[in-house]
């Protein structure tokens, strides 16, 4: 038994050597992107809003406000639009990936790219948490680093709870794990930091670094639909990527403009809070949004077959899909997609998150816990401050890591370090 400790020991130590400084990284960088969204929110809270010209004015078209940005930015082409219910709110027009323009809803007016300076620096903490921010081929290969670190992160979290496990469950074998204690130096204040810090992150830790695994590899993805007894779909994407599809009409007929198929959604959910439309390539001029499925980096996207009746393929048109937030929705990353015959108006397909099968609900709350959004800002907190303690985590284990290999000769042995040295696994 001890000798089968001993190899556990040595392998969690080895590797935490030889991943720690990636682990940091990306524990660092979640901790930085852990409230990306209140932030920016805050930083650009007065962009959002507009003052109305007058009670019940009315606003411009959606397409319109579309080409005002597509006019304004030369950097990238519209790839989603957001309203909110608000007659104060401003429209959001996301340009490319990343990228937003604010827009005046009732004189077309482009209030401004919102915090660009803020919006960029956290990109890049996503980039840098997600493959170490490499670019172009080398980008698989960075994801496929930090992919396996954090495996080994899940590992050592496991591996840390069989070593720290007490062979007596008695107050003074737990004391030294439950809280920092004050007098301690070298080895033993790391090792004490090193075992606290451990006990009390390790339940999120596991968490976070389960669900990272389920969203770096298909694998573990697909594992999740097995386990609860579904079919793994055969694309991997957020909810509404997949397009729906709908009759062309016999005849010519024009496209609904946006404004109008916006409006039939939201009849669908009283409550909601903001509707946004993704644009394959951005609305086109004459008011017609491209929906072709392609993402938002399609640029120049030529005019779809289907534009007007007759002349849709044998599968149909592509319908609108309108993505909901609902206010007080629970889950509360819940949203509802209505995907809109875009001649007609017509809903065509409504999917919430009660639709979902079992496989893909587990899947979804994995994605939300990993960021802690799934239990709002108290789990967002959760989340930061178990990253942080990563942070720790990996200094104190380099740290006990370069005493074990190179220890300092002392003629008297502090009284911290022996205690230390008794309850650390000797190799």
């Amino acid at each position: 038994m001890r000798t089968f400790r001993n190899i556990i020991f040595w392998i969690h130590l080895i590797v935490g050597i030889a991943t720690g400084l990636v682990i940091a990284i990306m524990s660092f960088t979640g901790v930085v992107i852990a409230f990306e969204k209140q932030l920016i929110e805050w930083a650009e809270r007065d962009v959002r809003t507009v003052q109305p010209p007058s009670p019940g004015a009315p606003r411009l078209p959606v397409e319109e406000l579309v080409e005002r940005v597509r006019a304004a930015r030369t950097d990238g082409q519209p790839s989603g639009v957001t309203v909110y219910p608000e007659p104060t709110s401003s429209v959001l027009v996301s340009v490319g990936r990343g990228s937003v323009t604010y827009v005046n809803p009732y004189t077309g007016e482009v209030l401004g790219n919102g915090a660009t300076g803020l919006r960029g620096f956290l990109q890049w903490n996503v980039e840098l948490h997600r493959w170490l921010a490499a670019g172009g081929d080398n980008r698989a290969v960075g994801k496929a680093i930090t992919g396996a670190s954090n495996a080994v992160f899940l590992f050592l979290a496991i591996s840390g709870l069989y070593l720290w496990w007490p062979r007596k469950w008695t107050l003074r074998a737990m004391r030294p794990s439950l809280w920092f204690r004050r007098g301690l130096k070298g080895k033993a204040r790391d090792w004490n930091w090193h075992n606290v810090i451990g006990f009390w992150s390790l339940p999120v830790l596991i968490v976070l670094t389960a669900s990272g695994m389920v969203i770096s590899y298909k694998w573990a993805s697909n594992l999740v639909f097995t386990m609860t007894g579904n079919t793994p779909p055969a694309t991997q994407g957020p909810p509404g990527s997949a397009s729906v599809k709908v009759p062309a009409p016999e005849v010519e007929t024009p496209r609904k403009p946006m404004d109008v198929l916006i409006a039939e959604a939201q009849k669908t959910s009283p409550t909601w809070s903001s509707a946004t439309v993704r644009l394959g390539g951005g609305a086109r001029p004459g008011g017609a949004p491209a929906q072709g499925g392609r993402g938002p980096e399609a640029k120049g996207a030529p005019e779809a077959k289907g534009e007007r009746g007759g002349k849709g393929g044998t599968d149909g048109v592509d319908a609108v899909t309108v993505t909901l937030r609902e206010a007080d929705a629970w889950p509360l990353f819940s949203s509802k997609q209505v995907s809109l015959n875009p001649f007609s108006g017509e809903v065509a397909k409504q999917e919430t998150y009660a639709d979902y099968n079992s496989g893909r609900k587990l899947r979804t709350w994995l994605r939300f816990l990993h960021t802690g959004e799934a239990l709002g800002l108290l789990g967002q907190l959760v989340a930061a401050i178990a990253s942080l303690g990563g942070v720790f985590l990996v200094y104190t284990g380099f740290a006990l890591s370069w005493r074990r290999f190179f220890p300092r000769r002392r003629t008297n042995t502090e009284p911290g370090e022996e205690a230390a040295a008794q309850t650390e696994p000797v190799a």
